[in-house]
């Protein structure tokens, strides 16, 4: 009886230690699953994009978005399967796109996420899906700023989370000017860099040109870019660290957004007008490992 009783108690707990493999067996499938499964699987993306750059990532009253990211966000999202209407488009801020990654609240970020070696150390990236420039854009009667170097002694925005200023400010690496004494004016985002420059609490915004221009095309007649860039702005497709999978996907995607147009009509269609001549070809890729 003792014995039947060992055995039966042994076979309870090589049971339940089996049970408990299996179940951290589907608890590891499933934490290791890549977005490109999950798109492919359930048909749903959750994708961060700006809410405030008009041409680019813009929330509209009636709570639709429209924008240049935001039509590469469907394009490559159609492309790993998910229909336009799987997607859940989240704000992504310059201050919170690293974390919400790494947290899981968005699956990929398409928000002119420049790629620069720091942020490479958090995150993957997929891309670039455009090359653009950073320049800088005054009030249109201010004729004092031709070039970024006249920035010395005139206020100048710092948006949260953007390293753009620091392209003014300081030197390499992350830097590239190194420009003294050039005077900081903190805000949120670059919608309230363009509400201060319009209110004269500041003298310049100075960014990537595409965001530049969506800006000075909203306000017609009261911004100007000055047409002077002094950087290449990689734009990329953040991913999670590591997902190689999904950023090998994404740049297929990509690729043949090139191939067939689409990028051209997309650049045509949010910034026709603007002054801005855009690159129409394929940029180069960062690599995904």
């Amino acid at each position: 009886m003792r014995v039947t009783r060992l055995g039966a108690a042994i076979g309870a707990a090589t049971a339940l230690a089996m049970a408990l493999t299996a179940c951290g067996s589907d608890t590891e499938k499933t934490e290791a699953k890549t977005v490109a499964q999950k798109a492919k699987e359930t048909k749903k993306l959750v994708v961060g994009i700006k809410y405030d750059q008009p041409a680019l990532g813009l929330k509209k009253p009636d709570g639709s978005f429209e924008g240049f990211d935001v039509d590469v966000a469907k394009y490559i999202a159609k492309e790993l399967g998910v229909p336009e209407d799987g997607i859940t488009f989240k704000e992504a801020r310059s201050e919170n796109r690293e974390s919400f990654l790494g947290g899981g609240q968005v699956d990929l970020v398409v928000a002119t996420y420049s790629i620069t070696d720091a942020r490479k150390k958090q995150v993957t990236y997929g891309g670039p899906y455009y090359v653009a420039h950073q320049d800088t854009m005054v009030r249109a009667d201010d004729d004092s700023i031709k070039k970024a170097e006249d920035l010395k002694g005139k206020k100048l925005c710092k948006a949260a989370g953007s390293n753009s200023f620091r392209r003014v400010t300081e030197g390499p690496p992350d830097g590239k000017l190194a420009v003294s004494g050039v005077n900081l004016v903190d805000a949120s985002s670059y919608s309230e860099c363009t509400a201060k420059l319009e209110n004269k609490a500041l003298d310049a915004v100075s960014t990537d040109d595409l965001i530049l221009a969506g800006f000075a095309s909203q306000q017609k007649g009261k911004f100007k870019v000055i047409n002077a860039p002094f950087t290449d702005e990689k734009y990329g497709v953040g991913i999670k660290k590591g997902d190689t999978e999904t950023c090998e996907a994404v740049n297929k995607a990509i690729t043949k957004m090139y191939q067939d147009g689409t990028a051209k009509t997309l650049l045509d269609k949010h910034f026709a007008g603007t002054g801005l001549k855009p690159t129409t070809t394929v940029p180069q890729f960062e690599g995904c490992a």
